[in-house]
């Protein structure tokens, strides 16, 4: 059974490996290494399927259903995902996130899955914070780690006025 106290602590840990990856590309760290460390600790990619639909991405190259298009979407550099600049590169100096309604109602628990809505606060170096809205589901694995097996993204709709 997951708890919530999990589910919370796998969402800090992905916003705070996000603002990781950047901090290590600007020190000219391994951050291509990490990346991939987190795609396999926090993602299902090693261990089955994963469905990402990433913020930014478009067109046929929307879901990334494979380690390589969600590494491309994170950090770019990958001529089979020309679009891709690298989310995590911008880089990021702060990543925090908040759950639809109050404490926990943003989050359902069901045994060894759990699927969290709300919104993740991403601040640039320039101090401007830009939210995303986030829907994850993870899934317990055998070795007791949540991991994610659906990430879905997308900035907020914004109503058009003429």
């Amino acid at each position: 059974m997951i708890t919530y106290e999990e589910v919370n602590a796998a969402q800090q840990a992905w916003c705070d490996a996000l603002v990781k990856i950047g901090q290590l590309k600007e020190e000219g760290g391994d951050y291509k290494a990490f990346a991939n460390e987190v795609l396999s600790s926090a993602y299902n990619y090693d261990n089955g399927k994963v469905f990402f639909k990433p913020t930014l991405a478009y067109g046929d190259q929307t879901f990334r259903n494979d380690k390589k298009g969600a590494l491309a979407y994170f950090i770019g550099g990958d001529p089979d995902y020309p679009n891709d600049k690298g989310f995590a590169l911008t880089p990021w100096v702060k990543a925090r996130y908040d759950n639809a309604g109050e404490k926990n109602e943003g989050i359902q628990i069901y045994g060894s899955v759990a699927i969290t809505m709300g919104n993740v606060w991403v601040t640039g170096k320039d101090g401007k914070e830009v939210m995303v809205d986030k829907t994850w589901v993870f899934k317990k694995g055998k070795d007791g780690k949540l991991r994610i097996i659906v990430h879905k993204s997308a900035l907020p709709f914004t109503p058009q006025t003429k």
